[in-house]
């Protein structure tokens, strides 16, 4: 395979501009749609796999086995598989199966066991003498679990979120071989079948700078509510 090397394309042509611009919004919009519904799903999940453990403040051992073992399914397909599979279900919910809002569901369904055990791990870290100190003085179980636990595992829960949004972004770069839209569509649709290597390269340099201001911004904001 040879690749054009005669110019920077995406400056020449004005329909590469558009596309770049518009396939970076996409991408934008589908990382931050499945990483909202991911958060909103897989903290609460994730808080419940701890509270319900057998040395949890509500334990339930066969929810705890339930739950885990519902994560660990969904945490062992390759998204590309899960993509495929949730197909049908995709163009239900969404009204769609392809572009930004196609992958819009996949990428949560497939995000969200990651992120709960990230969760887990977390609020695992938490001293449990402040979770016992908080239970002696009579506080509620939502009071711990808010006051308590979510406060003190607040920090690392941000740095979750932050490697969550990385993995996200290549998760729909990835999808775009298969129609998902974004820079991973640009990239395959003109980088790789047209084999226009200036716009390969150009793609792999914003998603790369999206990832390091993510990764800033998500550092900056865990130091800044870390009061420990």
């Amino acid at each position: 395979m040879t690749f054009a090397l005669d110019g920077l394309l995406w400056l020449d042509q004005p329909v590469i501009q558009n596309s770049l611009w518009d396939a970076t919004a996409e991408t934008l919009l589908m990382v931050g749609w499945s990483t909202l519904a991911t958060v909103l799903i897989g903290l609460p999940l994730g808080l419940l796999l701890v509270t319900t453990a057998k040395t949890g403040i509500r334990p339930a051992p066969i929810v705890n086995q339930i739950l885990s073992v519902i994560v660990n399914i969904g945490r062992s397909i390759p998204f590309i598989i899960l993509l495929i599979l949730l197909l049908p279900v995709t163009d239900w919910i969404m009204q769609t199966n392809i572009g930004w809002r196609g992958m819009v569901f996949p990428l949560a369904v497939g995000s969200i066991p990651f992120f709960a055990r990230l969760v887990e791990t977390n609020l695992l870290a938490v001293d449990t003498g402040k979770v016992e100190a908080a239970q002696m003085m009579g506080a509620t179980r939502t009071r711990i679990m808010a006051d308590v636990m979510l406060r003190e595992a607040l920090p690392g829960i941000i740095q979750s979120i932050t490697v969550l949004i990385i993995m996200i972004i290549g998760f729909s770069a990835m999808g775009g071989a298969v129609g998902g839209g974004g820079l991973g569509a640009l990239a395959y649709n003109y980088g790789y079948q047209r084999y226009l290597l200036d716009v390969l390269v150009i793609t792999v340099i914003i998603i790369t700078a999206i990832v390091q201001i993510v990764q800033m911004f998500g550092d900056m904001l865990s130091r800044y509510v870390d009061h420990r």
